[in-house]
């Protein structure tokens, strides 16, 4: 087990999954017993039981931490048991980043070799930036470079990770071509370069809908298996993903048990699928969709964030009154043209639904 930063796993606000679920790895790698890839934490068998659930002979229940097609898990395994480096694609709120970071904690026990993107990410971040005051002082040298989290993580054999790929400018995208293909990153500032080591492979999130994207050029795009991650294929599953999800934050921030208020998570749920797919779930009524995604993440925000006000300010029962602004803000994006979708939505909708009085008129107040 590994504690990075100041706190301790179990008091960080949000442990890093290798810390989280130290008790699970430890216990598949002590029952896995089949062959595993050089440096690999787990046998990739493992790291897909690790990332989908199951029971091991000695009792120990793994928790799913990705519900959804076992064969996509198996691909994106497999992928980094090859020279082949893992884009995970998919729109907003697909659980890109999560898989990727369980990914990187099961397979090299430490998920933190990690490169933000945003636009304004620069090439150090990476290649390597400098001691400025060292190189000054002294000139280039290995003493003042300071590694980038792709450079540790090729000279340590583990896997590093880079969020938001298609955010970063077109550019700094290209600086991986060189350590994704020749597997190595010149320094030629000191006349040297970092091979990576048995073990190393990067593992890239991107979204193709957002704001701000910068497409990828084909020479890098072909050093990545793209593994897309769809949004969940049933209702059922996507109310199971939330619960999971939300309790796992909720006992992080001592909020109220998710059980009470699986009611509430069904209809937040219900809601965004209508809304995202354009119909009603008996395929009756079709509706305007907003500009937002609606995604599965948002609709575990609005949990959340409805778990904390039941608890602070009410009597600790998930209920209608508690999501309701959660949801208009998911919901209404674009002031004028998404608060008319979602009016439409809630009258035509919401107030003819048998079972659901309590939940329109929460939503009809904070929606006047």
């Amino acid at each position: 087990m590994s504690t990075h930063g100041n706190g301790t796993g179990t008091e960080a606000l949000r442990p890093h999954a290798e810390d989280a679920f130290a008790h699970e790895l430890k216990a598949l790698e002590a029952a896995d017993d089949r062959p595993r890839p050089a440096r690999w934490r787990l046998s990739p068998w493992a790291v897909a039981t690790y990332l989908q659930g199951g029971t091991l002979a000695d009792g120990t229940v793994v928790t799913p931490k990705y519900v959804g097609p076992r064969r996509i898990v198996e691909v994106a395994v497999t992928t980094l048991a090859t020279d082949r480096a893992l884009l995970l694609l998919g729109v907003p709120g697909t659980a890109k980043t999560w898989v990727s970071e369980h990914l990187a904690a099961a397979v090299s026990g430490d998920s933190t070799l990690l490169v933000q993107g945003t636009a304004g990410t620069p090439e150090e971040a990476i290649r390597y930036g400098w001691n400025y005051a060292r190189l000054l002082a002294h000139g280039p040298s290995r003493e003042a470079l300071v590694p980038s989290p792709v450079m540790r993580a090729m000279a340590q054999g583990m896997t590093a990770r880079v969020e938001e790929l298609t955010r970063i400018p077109a550019d700094v995208q290209d600086t991986l071509i060189t350590v994704l293909s020749e597997k190595t990153l010149p320094i030629p500032e000191l006349g040297e370069e970092v091979q990576a080591v048995r073990g190393f492979n990067l593992i890239a999130t991107a979204n193709d809908r957002d704001r701000g994207v910068n497409e990828l050029s084909s020479a890098l795009r072909r050093r990545f298996n793209t593994v897309v991650l769809p949004l969940p294929a049933t209702a059922d599953a996507e109310v199971d993903i939330v619960a999971r999800r939300v309790d796992q934050m909720g006992r992080a921030l001592d909020l109220p048990a998710v059980p009470e208020g699986l009611e509430e998570i069904r209809r937040v749920v219900t809601v965004f699928r209508e809304l995202r797919d354009g119909v009603t779930d008996d395929g009756r009524t079709k509706v305007k969709s907003p500009s937002g995604t609606l995604s599965t993440a948002e609709a575990i925000s609005v949990v959340t964030g409805g778990l904390a006000l039941a608890a602070h300010f009410g009597d600790g029962v998930l209920r209608p009154s508690d999501v309701a602004a959660g949801i208009l803000g998911a919901v209404v994006r674009d002031p004028a043209a998404d608060r008319v979708v979602w009016q439409e939505y809630l009258e035509a909708v919401v107030r003819e639904r048998e079972g659901w009085k309590d939940f329109y008129r929460a939503c009809r107040e904070v929606t006047a």
